[in-house]
């Protein structure tokens, strides 16, 4: 019966953990150099309210965001602006010079290589799924990063 029990609460501890925290994988160069592709990452599912300028958050993607390469998965970036905060430059927002309730903008560390706010706009807070508390796993790193070419969009040429 005590196997039981604990067998139980080790499940009830699992599913917890499931619905508290989720594993991402980097792919793409659009947070280089801060993260790799292959990376795994620790979010932990907070509310939007709770992310904060400068951290590293996923969201999950939209039809804008998706891209001439729409991919399976979320989007990590860096959260840069939220509510009330100055909308930065080169972020396209017909809501005037501040974030407005229930926005934010996210740019990639590596504006070379990523489609980010400066292509799509502010990102609506339902699209919010958490912010990275620790990387798990480092990809192996090869020497210089290169970086594949990305045609320049039109707006940063």
């Amino acid at each position: 019966m005590a196997f039981v029990a604990v067998a139980l609460g080790g499940t009830a501890g699992i599913l917890l953990l499931r619905k508290r925290f989720l594993m991402a994988t980097v792919s793409g160069f659009s947070m280089a150099p801060t993260l790799h592709p292959g990376d795994r990452l620790l979010v932990r599912r907070v509310p939007p309210a709770a992310g904060r300028p400068g951290d590293i958050v996923v969201v999950r993607p939209d039809a804008r965001m998706a891209g001439p390469r729409p991919r399976p998965g979320w989007v990590i970036k860096r959260l840069v602006a939220a509510p009330g905060d100055p909308v930065p430059a080169g972020v396209p927002s017909s809501t005037g010079s501040h974030v407005p309730p229930g926005r934010m903008a996210i740019l990639g560390d590596n504006p070379d290589a990523s489609r980010d706010s400066r292509d799509y706009g502010l990102v609506a807070h339902d699209q919010f799924v958490g912010v990275v508390v620790r990387t798990l796993h480092r990809a192996p790193r090869s020497g210089a990063l290169v970086v594949p070419e990305v045609p320049p969009t039109a707006d940063r040429r």
